[in-house]
């Protein structure tokens, strides 16, 4: 960064967290591109249907992330409410017949004419600027139970559930965590979380064991090799496509999983994919972007020049960076599968759209540093 101004605040955004954040997405649309051309040719009669797509929400995003880097942060408090309600009437609406569109039982999108939008993407922001919002102006009053911790958990668990309903619980989980982290940091007393967490993780153990689906999940997730033929497929796929690839892949263009081997290989998975064709060193050029993008957004949050302005930039960071280490935990078999993308990477235009956003708040945020050499 360049240096401060006379008045203390930066004269440029963050050139490293936009560098990292468009070359992910760059690096997104060729993965799109190698891996969908298959599927949507045998689909749609269209090798390319896919990566049009991807490329239109790419644009757009692009054109939200110079919009969020221009918006002074400051006036997303005056909407805060606005956003709230409307991220709660999108997650009803994917439930109302021709508004909501059930894909393989879920329904996580509305239809809105030619476009296709998933709002817990945006819920997902939404929650972030209330938190940040309400944690600033709560700052005095956080270790009680009643100001601090309860109306935020009431907020949040409104939008989780809904989330839950769809299902969408990879979406759920990281709401549920966003919210936590941010309430921690915010000066919540550990105590309410911990029992907050405890009664969610027994709840969430009950609906695995209550639910079949659910439940093979976490077998196929101990011994994907057991039920690989079954519903252990999806990762047995993906961990022969991620050993495939070895240090230094098989090269662009040639994956074997992207032959209808890996379902869907161009969205939840695609991390899959990409090590089979890059190697390891492609994967570990893919952790270290995120890495980057994460550290600046850290950094961010600590020289805000103001409570709002830290919490906000910490949520944000926290949505991208927890998005990404559990979609990597999941194609790794580290962590059972759920329906979770990676970051500017997966197929899907709401995800997109909404984390170029959040990268342009980030960059809105990084002009208004009051210390030199960010």
């Amino acid at each position: 960064m360049t240096m401060a101004t006379e008045a203390g605040k930066s004269v440029h955004s963050d050139y490293i967290l936009l560098a990292g954040a468009v070359t992910l997405a760059t690096l997104g649309m060729a993965m799109v591109f190698i891996s969908s051309t298959v599927m949507a040719q045998s689909q749609y009669q269209d090798p390319y249907f896919f990566v049009k797509r991807q490329g239109l929400y790419f644009l757009v995003g692009l054109a939200a992330m110079f919009m969020g880097q221009g918006v002074d942060y400051h006036l997303y408090k005056r909407g805060v409410y606005y956003f709230l309600l409307l991220s709660l009437i999108g997650l009803v609406l994917v439930f109302v017949p021709g508004i909501g569109a059930k894909v393989r039982g879920a329904a996580r999108w509305v239809k809105l004419g030619p476009l296709t939008l998933q709002p817990s993407e945006f819920t997902k922001l939404a929650i972030v600027i209330f938190m940040a919002y309400s944690l600033a102006r709560k700052q005095e009053k956080m270790k009680y139970f009643a100001i601090g911790f309860l109306p935020h958990l009431l907020v949040a668990g409104v939008f989780i559930c809904l989330v839950g309903l769809e299902p969408d619980f990879g979406a759920a989980l990281t709401l549920g965590a966003i919210t936590f982290i941010m309430l921690f940091v915010g000066g919540t007393r550990l105590t309410y979380i911990i029992l907050a967490v405890s009664g969610g993780g027994f709840m969430a153990v009950v609906m695995v064991l209550r639910d079949p689906k659910k439940f093979s999940r976490v077998l196929s997730f101990l011994d994907p090799w057991k039920y690989g033929q079954d519903v252990g497929y999806q990762l047995r796929q993906s961990l022969q496509a991620i050993g495939s690839g070895g240090l230094w892949g098989l090269g662009p263009g040639n994956s074997r999983a992207k032959l209808f081997y890996l379902p869907d290989a161009h969205t939840d998975f695609i991390l899959s994919v990409f090590s089979e064709e890059m190697g390891f060193l492609g994967v570990f050029l893919v952790m270290a972007l995120f890495a980057v993008l994460v550290y600046r957004g850290i950094i961010l949050g600590l020289r805000a020049p103001d409570a709002f302005g830290s919490y906000l930039a910490l949520g944000l960071t926290l949505l991208i960076g927890l998005q990404a280490v559990i979609n990597m935990g999941v194609v790794s078999g580290i962590l059972p599968t759920k329906g979770l993308s990676l970051p500017f990477l997966s197929y899907g235009g709401s995800s997109l759209l909404a984390n170029l956003l959040a990268v342009g708040i980030l960059l809105n945020i990084s002009k208004q540093v009051r210390k030199p050499g960010l």
